[in-house]
């Protein structure tokens, strides 16, 4: 941890680590986080460009993210302009490893008992999801009444009874909700229904990508695991990285430090409880100055103070753009070639079928997918994204829902193209949002 060099540059990143409870992991020096601030502080950085990761969940594979994004970032041709941009320009990079699981969970989709061999154990798969769950009698006891199932008979044709009173105990046991389409992160979905989600595992895997197992009785795992890493997502975000916003605000209000946020995947629920705080309703010293909320597996609803369904209300985090916590713009991208956000989040929230991107937008659906909408049509626009030479016109506190789909295509099992997100596009247009928000700004 600590202090990270990316590889063939001389490019530093400060990397921020939480365990699975919420809780920032200490260093050697102490907690990072408190000598990011002193160092933005001691160094008069004039911009902080924070980074957080979805779903890798190792510390290897977040290094090996942060350090494909932040070089293409730093590498980028509007790093000159940041000089005549930003009077005195010093950045500070920061990454957040938090512990979270790959969005098509393979271990579920790997696993089987059959006679042959399996690819995981019980032992070890029951051993996964402990570490992965939480490790505590009302998990354990149902996750091996599912695994045992499951070894027993590995392609049952219906999901046996005491199965799914497992599985019921289960979310029961990780605090799971279903609270509808206005509800918190980890609670936007229609009510858990284990049979509903063998069946529809069932049902779909044939027909996505040529045939994808999405896990036969073992297959509501992944739902249960899926939501649980947008509860711990949620919590990290409101938590401790809000309480590490406010006080990197606090301590470099002086020298008028920008920060700019960028998330991808799970990592927009982080960024955006960042900017929300304890269930949305936090304060902040001072606007952040720019948000990117790449290929964002959130709703697409989250931030609209009015959400087109009857009774639905203002979405989770609408106080975000009512109360002004982003001076400069917030800019999200799409892509039709996203299976993770076009395909498994809407059957992780019991909708059958990938999205119609042509059709109008769907009561449950991901940013990553539709964009941010409930928003008013004055402070949103619906752009393509442009090459790395390409101009934006970004103002301001507005809305803009950017279509890479030409860019963000390089498809790579389940998920398609969710993480391709490193080309020079992606950070053209988050520097550009950057850029962007010095516009009537002074300090």
């Amino acid at each position: 941890m600590g202090f990270e060099t990316i590889s063939g540059t001389d490019v530093q990143y400060g990397l921020i680590s939480f365990d699975a409870e919420g809780k920032e992991i200490s260093e050697q020096g102490g907690l990072m986080s408190q000598r990011l601030i002193d160092k933005a502080r001691a160094d008069k950085v004039t911009n902080v460009f924070f980074f957080c990761h979805g779903w890798k969940g190792d510390v290897p594979a977040a290094k090996e993210q942060y350090g494909r994004w932040i070089k293409a970032f730093a590498n980028a041709a509007d790093r000159a302009k940041a000089d005549t941009v930003f009077p005195g320009f010093r950045p500070l990079f920061i990454g957040l490893h938090w512990p979270s699981l790959p969005f098509g969970d393979e271990e579920v989709a790997a696993a089987s008992f059959a006679a042959g061999g399996a690819v995981l154990g019980a032992d070890a798969l029951l051993q996964t999801y402990l570490d992965r769950l939480g490790d505590n009698p009302k998990i354990r006891a149902p996750l091996e009444i599912i695994i045992a199932e499951a070894r027993r008979n590995s392609s049952p044709d219906e999901l046996p009874d005491h199965v799914k009173k497992a599985y019921l105990d289960l979310n029961d046991a990780l605090g799971l909700q279903s609270q509808g389409v206005n509800a918190p992160p980890d609670a936007d979905r229609e009510g858990f229904d284990p049979e509903d989600s063998f069946e529809a595992g069932n049902e779909e895997g044939p027909s996505f990508g040529g045939g994808i197992d999405l896990g036969g009785l073992l297959g509501p795992l992944r739902q249960l695991s899926y939501w649980t890493m947008k509860k711990r997502a949620r919590t990290i975000g409101e938590g401790g990285m809000h309480n590490f916003l406010k006080n990197l605000q606090t301590a470099t209000a002086d020298s008028h430090t920008r920060i700019h946020l960028m998330g991808h995947s799970f990592g927009t629920i982080v960024v955006s409880g960042m900017l929300g705080g304890p269930d949305a309703a936090g304060q902040l010293p001072r606007p952040v100055d720019s948000v990117a909320l790449v290929q964002g597996a959130v709703s697409l609803w989250c931030y609209s103070g009015n959400i087109p369904f009857d009774g639905a209300g203002s979405g989770y985090f609408s106080r975000i753009v009512a109360d002004g916590k982003v001076r400069g713009p917030i800019v999200t991208t799409q892509s039709k070639h996203d299976s993770a956000v076009g395909f498994l989040y809407p059957l992780a929230s019991r909708i059958k079928g990938s999205v119609n991107f042509a059709g109008t937008f769907p009561k449950f659906g991901a940013i990553g997918a539709f964009g941010l909408q409930g928003v008013p049509d004055g402070s949103r626009s619906e752009l393509t994204m442009l090459g790395a030479s390409g101009a934006y016109q970004f103002e301001s506190g507005k809305i803009y829902n950017v279509d890479g789909s030409q860019f963000i295509a390089h498809k790579d099992g389940v998920s398609g193209a969710h993480s391709d997100i490193a080309g020079p596009e992606v950070a053209h247009l988050i520097w550009a949002a950057a850029l962007a928000s010095a516009a009537g700004r002074t300090g």
